[in-house]
């Protein structure tokens, strides 16, 4: 870790009540992953906490006392660490450390029995939040605003990116003709949000959070961890306590195309302001490849013509 690193993330952690005499002899710093901020273990006087500061250029899109709201509401649901200390105005956050966990990735919910319905278990006890989340997700003024953001930015838009958004037009009308149960959401279910203990997850990390359709949250983590349509019916059936209907798979995979439509702009805005996290070019057009598929998959009308018979 670079020492500036290391000073910013102990002067962030001294202005917690009880870390103020925190010092670089006194603790152990441990960077951990993170596409957009920097998050660090810290262990101190015995205590594992989380520090996470927040990447430059976020506050074009994240609002931090929104985030801050969403988090401590999921964190009275348990299903995710409590927050011991946030600055609405800065965004940065200290939180407790889950211990005992790994941190989801597609290959580990592929061979980690039982991980899609604890997933699913997971999203329903946040959804089940009795404090509604601050902010409403939504997810064609989102793609709005992102391109908004992009028009001030010197990048071009994947080839017939324009073209697929007026094809989905239609499902936005459906969408409104049709609204799912609007709860608290995490909007961005990361396989890397998701921490497994073999008997429970906790799902951290609340930045694009909001109010939305239930099952924004399942489609979009069904496409993050690249689940088969096994691991798709074992997720949404823990979620749901049954096996669930045409209308509630259907509307599932509508959101699987349209969440890669809406984090294609998110990869592009992250090219171009240069994010090393990783190839954010190569992410979008990779996103918005599988979107195209999707939605040109002679079954996709029949998922459309689910959710409108209800």
């Amino acid at each position: 870790m670079r020492d500036d690193n290391r000073d910013n993330v102990i002067a962030v952690l001294r202005k917690v009540p009880g870390f103020e005499q925190t010092t670089p002899e006194t603790c152990e710093i441990e960077r951990l992953g993170g596409m957009t901020n920097l998050v660090y273990r810290v262990e101190t006087g015995g205590q594992n906490v989380i520090v996470r500061i927040p990447g430059e250029g976020t506050e074009a899109y994240i609002d931090r006392a929104v985030e801050i709201h969403n988090t401590r509401v999921a964190a009275d649901t348990g299903v995710c660490a409590r927050v011991i200390w946030a600055d609405e105005a800065t965004g940065d956050m200290v939180c407790e450390c889950i211990m005992g966990i790994v941190t989801m990735t597609p290959e580990l919910f592929a061979s980690r029995a039982g991980a899609a319905a604890r997933a699913g278990a997971a999203l329903r006890q946040l959804h089940d939040a009795e404090t509604p989340f601050q902010f409403r997700f939504e997810l064609f003024s989102m793609i709005d605003d992102y391109l908004e953001v992009l028009s001030t930015k010197d990048i071009e838009l994947p080839e017939g990116y324009e073209q697929v958004v007026a094809e989905a037009a239609p499902i936005k009308q459906l969408l409104a003709e049709n609204p799912g149960e609007l709860v608290p959401s995490h909007c961005d279910p990361l396989c890397e949000n998701f921490l497994d203990d073999g008997t429970r997850m906790w799902i951290v990390d609340y930045e694009y959070s909001g109010m939305n359709d239930a099952l924004w949250d399942l489609g979009d983590l069904s496409v993050e961890a690249g689940m088969s349509d096994a691991q798709d019916i074992e997720m949404l059936t823990a979620y749901f306590g049954a096996p669930p209907t045409a209308a509630q798979i259907g509307r599932t995979v509508i959101y699987k195309a349209m969440c890669d439509l809406l984090w294609t702009l998110w990869g592009l805005i992250q090219h171009a302001d240069n994010n090393p996290a990783e190839d954010f070019w190569a992410y979008a057009v990779n996103r918005f490849a599988r979107c195209k598929a999707l939605m040109s998959d002679p079954a996709f009308a029949g998922h459309l013509a689910a959710v409108r018979a209800g």
